[in-house]
């Protein structure tokens, strides 16, 4: 990964988004081999090319760039329609029952040790 004055700036460690809807939302940089990630947004890419990403930023601005914090873990709960008057309050009631019983965690979280390690490895390995 190269900053806007061709300096290396890192590796991509994760690009985040959603696969199913086809969305680029940014990349998780690593900086060092166990440092944590931090965050480049989708906007601050210029280009990307065959193992090369550039970047809009200086190497002070990636300095300065927020942890990447992985995604929360989500799910969607579809109701079935049934038709009647119930239909509405039926469906609620399923999703207050998936909530209590497969809790969703709703907020996002910073990586892990182990999940660090995982990403240095592969990079390595590629």
């Amino acid at each position: 990964m190269y900053a806007a004055d061709g300096s290396d700036v890192g590796e991509v460690d994760e690009v985040a988004g959603d696969d199913g809807r086809d969305i680029f939302d940014g990349l998780a940089v690593a900086r060092s081999a166990l440092g944590r990630p931090r965050y480049v947004p989708a906007e601050q890419v210029t280009g990307i090319t065959q193992g090369a990403v550039h970047l809009s930023l200086t190497r002070d601005q990636v300095d300065a760039l927020g942890e990447y914090l992985e995604p929360a873990t989500s799910a969607e709960i579809e109701a079935g329609s049934k038709g009647g008057a119930g239909g509405a309050v039926g469906a609620e009631l399923r999703e207050l029952e998936g909530d209590a019983l497969a809790p969703v965690q709703r907020h996002e979280h910073p990586m892990n040790l182990w999940r660090r390690l995982y990403f240095l490895l592969r990079r390595r390995i590629s």
